[in-house]
């Protein structure tokens, strides 16, 4: 039911040859082309990231540090959010009172 098959190209020609690349230079012929080619730049390698044990430990002290300040900000800017909520809500209750008593005549 399930077998693997091998994909294959078709070609213009309706010829059909499955896709296997040459293994050796002497099977490739080089395309001609018309134009000069710029010389190639030459590839820097950058070096693997190694992690020492101590390296390793000043990340996850950095990681931990950042979290902990993160989480200090954002509990400061919900702490402020509510003594504002709670501000306007006081504020809110002495006008309501206010405006009543006002309309009483007092």
């Amino acid at each position: 039911m399930l077998r693997p098959r091998i994909p294959v190209n078709p070609l213009p020609t309706g010829l059909v040859t499955p896709l296997v690349q040459p293994t050796t230079p002497t099977d490739i012929e080089p395309a001609a082309c018309h134009h000069d080619h710029a010389p190639a730049t030459p590839r820097v390698q950058v070096p693997a990231v190694r992690l020492t044990p101590t390296g390793l430990l000043a990340v996850v002290a950095g990681g931990a540090g950042l979290v902990l300040i993160v989480g200090t900000v954002l509990v400061s800017m919900l702490l402020a959010v509510a003594i504002t909520g709670a501000s306007i809500a006081v504020v809110a209750v002495v006008l309501r009172l206010l405006v009543r008593d006002m309309q009483k005549g007092r």
